[in-house]
């Protein structure tokens, strides 16, 4: 691997920051709060937190394990503990799904890249919801605009990709993520103030059990995968750069709690003014682009935090997609034995042209359906409902079952160096071997059924 991959996390607080932005970006922002409100309010956020709490926690050590054991890509590190088997399906897995995600996200971080330019407008900011849907579909289906903004995020991401992770990533992570955080919480304490606003709370925070179905299960250990970057090769490819005297525990605890805490506070900043303005909750992906800037419209000076929004929700996807893009990079450098500059323009190019098939199927492709979805539904479903959950019950069994425990134990006690009670270790083990791969493996099932 080359020097600049391998110097990619400068500090402590660098590896935080890094983790955390591949987590906290579009998943949270754009996402959840649409995905919350077409699976039932707070049956699904019930089902996330669990899923989070359950599952994602063991997942993300496990992965934590694997890449900073074998200092290797997601593909070539099962390679180094399992040559030549059936586990490095795991790794192609993190390829495929990370080109799938970055597919449509891209289009996503398009859209967001054209809104920056749309703040400036006088006429973008009103409280008119007909008239920012009607903006919003006629930029989201046009066949030329939408698809030149979404290679242009891409390449913003590659160009950072190119330069590094330490130059890129942490650099701008540090300042913008915690501003992000801010402008979020601004727009949350809007949000509740609205005049009917409570009915927004209440469908956040108030469940419905009865709403929970085998489609609710599976969408919200989706949402939880693809939130916190899991079943994809991030967080293998992230943990092949942490240094052996950092504690995984408490990077991963930090990384669950801002992330799942960033995506409460993004529901709190857009679900209460949906019910505020009288927007169907089960809007669907466009949620975020049309009922944010009513909430800017609202707002002193609304046209600044537009801008300031959309600058800052652009920053927080090119850095989760900064992430996606490494495990393909570092596939095509390590295991192609490509250079990096080549690795990054051939992934630029599988991923600009399904990316453009996308982008098309919001209007001149939208009859074009494959399994009954268009080519954006269908990299989304089959990413976060079918390979990341897939991706993530391979990586715990694999950890439970392939690996040395000595070699889990070693990792999870940074050598020796953090002290890890018997007790806890067994636990967790008993998690990663049995609780984990059970729990994904019922819901998948029972999605199927």
């Amino acid at each position: 691997m080359s020097t600049i991959k391998r110097d990619g996390f400068g500090s402590r607080f660098g590896v935080l920051v890094a983790v955390a932005g591949s987590a906290v970006g579009l998943g949270n922002l754009w996402r959840f709060p649409y995905m919350v409100g077409t699976n039932g309010g707070a049956a699904f956020i019930f089902l996330y937190l669990f899923f989070v709490i359950l599952l994602c926690m063991p997942i993300m050590f496990s992965e934590f394990i694997i890449g900073r054991r074998t200092q290797s890509n997601a593909f070539g590190a099962i390679k180094k503990i399992a040559p030549k088997s059936g586990w490095l399906s795991i790794g192609v897995i993190s390829v495929v799904a990370s080109i799938c995600i970055m597919s449509f996200y891209s289009v996503v971080g398009g859209w967001t890249l054209e809104y920056i330019f749309k703040s400036f407008s006088p006429s973008f900011l009103t409280s008119d919801s007909s008239a920012l849907s009607s903006q919003f579909s006629g930029f989201s289906q046009s066949s030329f605009m939408p698809v030149v903004m979404h290679l242009l995020f891409l390449a913003i991401s590659a160009l950072i990709v190119v330069a590094g992770v330490k130059n890129g990533i942490e650099k701008y992570s540090k300042i913008l993520m915690p501003v992000l955080f801010f402008l979020v919480l601004l727009l949350a304490i809007r949000s509740l103030t609205l005049d009917g606003a409570g009915e927004g709370v209440k469908f956040l925070f108030h469940p419905d059990f009865s709403k929970i179905t085998g489609e609710t299960m599976l969408a919200a250990l989706g949402q939880a995968f693809f939130s916190l970057s899991l079943g994809m090769g991030c967080i293998i490819t992230y943990g092949s750069y942490v240094n052996k005297k950092e504690n995984l525990f408490k990077i991963s605890f930090m990384t669950v709690a801002a992330d799942t805490g960033f995506a409460i506070l993004a529901g709190l900043a857009v679900v209460p003014a949906v019910f505020a303005f009288g927007i169907a909750p089960g809007q669907g992906p466009s949620l975020v682009f049309i009922t944010l800037p009513q909430i800017f419209a609202q707002l002193p000076f609304g046209s600044v935090f537009a801008v300031g929004f959309f600058f800052i929700l652009l920053i927080a996807a090119v850095t989760s997609a900064i992430s996606l893009l490494e495990v393909v990079v570092a596939y095509f450098t390590e295991e192609l034995k490509m250079t990096r500059k080549v690795a990054v323009v051939v992934t630029f190019m599988i991923i600009g042209v399904l990316g453009t098939f996308s982008s098309l199927s919001q209007g001149s492709l939208s009859d074009v359906t494959i399994f009954g979805k268009n080519f954006f539904d269908l990299f989304d479903y089959t990413s976060s409902n079918i390979l990341l959950p897939v991706g993530g019950l391979l990586v715990v069994l694999f950890v439970g079952w392939r690996m040395k425990r000595a070699d889990v134990l070693d990792e999870l006690t940074s050598g020796g160096t953090v002290a890890l009670r018997k007790s806890l270790f067994t636990g967790i083990m008993l998690v990663i071997k049995f609780l984990a791969p059970i729990a994904i493996s019922i819901v998948l099932i029972n999605s199927l059924i």
